[in-house]
């Protein structure tokens, strides 16, 4: 800057300075880290949950997530029923159902008088867990359509005037789908961002993930699926001949043959859905849907399979939030080979599915 007088300065950022004289921009406050809101949705739910759970006692408050006709427990505060995060019930069961569909009221403090959750209450009653009185309000994803359910449930009816509070409701779900836009907006920048650099996680011979590919993708996914409580499904793959192909066509017919594998497999699944080889003939996939849904797949993956002449064993288990990535993937190897044993003692044999209930497992086989 020039001044009469004086010669030219760099101000190195600060404000423009007459000879001898500094002036100093203001800085901005800093806010205490304790007093910062939360930008992550599942320290967002703890919060709600534990304020709810102080200003509105009841016997049990939790937000869930409501996804592939299933509702799970996300985040919960408890002392009634045992109610713990990965806990879930069929949403056609569900006391939040007819809420969300706007045919039953948020606010319920005795469930008795409302013929419309009589099912509900009665399906609960058979789990051992009477409801008595319900709370429950919608929590909207960016899109408009449901994601989940902020709830609270009780043993037993209790005063209307002490549930009186849809105000506080409509605050603290507006709070949810604000903090969840925010938070799913920065999880896919940085899902692109880690797309982008995946060269060296890449499996050469197939263009697919490699093991460390598949690893890392895992690490990084773990927590946002906990987070979120998305749906996901662990299906693990082994091709039934390639030794066979290697011992009489030789190696260069097993590469075509893994190769042929690789092509099939990529055209049949979602893309963003990460595909891996995780071995010489051993390939993994986590298929972002419901359990039903994912022993539907399965089957059709190794029809296609079979129609490519690449005939391989498959197993299939779901992810859950109260059990992880590594459990699933040890239920699905499991199953892999529980289904690589059948095949081999009578040829073709049905998909296993592990990691859910019998009366889940049978239903999902039927459907298929």
């Amino acid at each position: 800057m020039s001044v009469p007088g004086g010669t030219r300065e760099s101000t190195g950022g600060r404000a423009p300075a007459i000879r001898g004289v500094v002036v100093m921009r203001a800085s901005t406050p800093q806010v205490a880290p304790e007093l910062a809101p939360p930008r992550a949705f599942d320290q967002a739910c703890r919060m709600v949950v534990d304020y709810l759970a102080a200003a509105a006692p009841m016997g049990a408050w939790a937000v869930t997530r409501v996804a592939a006709e299933r509702q799970t427990v996300l985040v919960a505060a408890d002392h009634a029923y045992g109610i713990r995060p990965g806990a879930d019930i069929a949403w056609s069961r569900s006391l939040c159902r007819t809420m969300v569909g706007g045919t039953t009221p948020r606010i319920v403090p005795d469930t008795a008088v409302v013929a419309g959750l009589t099912a509900a209450v009665e399906a609960q009653g058979e789990a051992s867990m009477p409801v008595g009185a319900y709370v429950g309000t919608p929590i909207v994803a960016p899109d408009g359509e449901l994601f989940g359910t902020v709830v609270g449930i009780d043993p037993h009816p209790l005063p209307a005037a002490e549930l009186a509070r849809e105000p506080l409701l409509d605050l603290l779900s507006s709070l949810l789908s604000s903090v969840l836009a925010a938070d799913g907006a920065a999880v896919e920048a940085a899902r692109e961002l880690e797309r982008a650099v995946s060269d060296a996680e890449t499996d050469p011979l197939t263009g697919l993930l490699n093991r460390r590919g598949w690893e890392r993708w895992l690490e990084r996914e773990e927590e946002r699926f906990r987070r979120f409580g998305d749906p996901a499904s662990v299906i693990m793959m082994d091709l039934d001949g390639l030794k066979t192909v290697n011992d009489v066509e030789g190696h260069d017919a097993g590469d075509r043959f893994i190769c042929r594998t690789a092509h099939t497999l990529a055209h049949a699944v979602r893309t963003g859905d990460p595909l891996a080889r995780l071995g010489g003939d051993e390939f993994g996939l986590v298929a972002s849907v419901g359990i039903e849904d994912a022993a539907r797949l399965a089957d059709r993956l190794q029809a296609v399979l079979l129609d490519a002449e690449a005939p391989c064993s498959v197993g299939v288990a779901p992810f859950r939030v109260d059990a992880g990535f590594a459990t699933a993937i040890a239920e699905a190897d499991a199953a892999m080979y529980e289904n690589k044993r059948a095949r081999r003692a009578g040829g073709l044999a049905p998909v296993v599915v592990r990691g859910v209930p019998e009366a889940l497992s049978e239903a999902t086989r039927t459907a298929s």
